[in-house]
Order: structure tokens, then C-alpha cells, then sequence
């Protein structure tokens, strides 16, 4: 099994009426439970667009520098995602389409890399 994220960008979603929008939630959340029915959901959600933002950066001097707002050259950020565990990538396509259709704008695939065994 491997873990992937299946993600979307707040600026795919495009333009469209608040009841465009109360419509596809019902369509997502089935396929959330889907997920879960199914032994594949890990984590799921979607990030308010108009909560507080941070930036970290460990790169400016000695110490991390921890900043309001999103990093200032990014016109694109995290609109929501879901984590599913499943055998391979055709599983993995097989639920970010059903995601995607259900939601009504492109998402991503992208798969985990493996996590080293650490000490205990």
C-alpha cells in the first residue's frame, strides 16, 4: 500500500454561484465516505480560504523567520485535499477522478515518498 495525496489548487476551481458550490458538496462528501467504506481514506479536508496564513522560511539568517500570508511570489495555494491509501497508481487515479468529478474542477495525484524507518 502507498500513501497519496490527491490535492487541488483554490485557483482550478474557477468561478461559479454559491449554488454551483452547495451542489458538488454532497457529490465530494459521498466520495469521502466512499473512501471510507472502502479502507482507503487516511485524511481529508478543505482549507478556509479566509483563515490566517504563515510563512516559514529557515533560509533569511540564524534564526526561522515565521511571517503572515503566503509566500509573496505564489499566485497559486492549497484549496483542499485527500489522503488515500491504496495498492498502486491505478487505484490512486481511480479515486482522484472520482474526487475531481464529484468537486467539478482538475485536481492532482501525487504519491507519498516512503518514510524511513526511524528509532522508537
Amino acid at each position: 500500500m502507498a500513501e497519496y495525496l490527491l490535492y487541488f489548487n483554490q485557483q482550478w476551481v474557477g468561478e461559479h454561484p454559491a449554488e454551483w458550490f452547495a451542489s458538488r458538496a454532497p457529490l465530494a462528501l459521498a466520495v469521502v465516505d466512499e473512501m471510507r467504506a472502502a479502507g482507503v481514506y487516511v485524511f481529508a479536508g478543505g482549507l478556509e480560504e479566509d483563515a490566517p496564513v504563515y510563512s516559514v522560511d529557515p533560509t533569511i539568517g540564524d534564526e526561522v523567520v515565521v511571517t503572515d500570508g503566503p509566500y509573496v511570489e505564489t499566485q497559486e495555494f492549497l484549496g483542499g485535499f485527500a489522503v488515500v491509501d491504496v495498492p498502486d497508481d491505478a487505484a490512486a487515479r481511480e479515486w482522484g477522478a472520482r474526487i475531481s468529478a464529484a468537486c467539478g474542477w482538475p485536481h492532482e495525484i501525487r504519491r507519498f515518498g516512503r518514510n524511513p524507518d526511524l528509532p522508537t
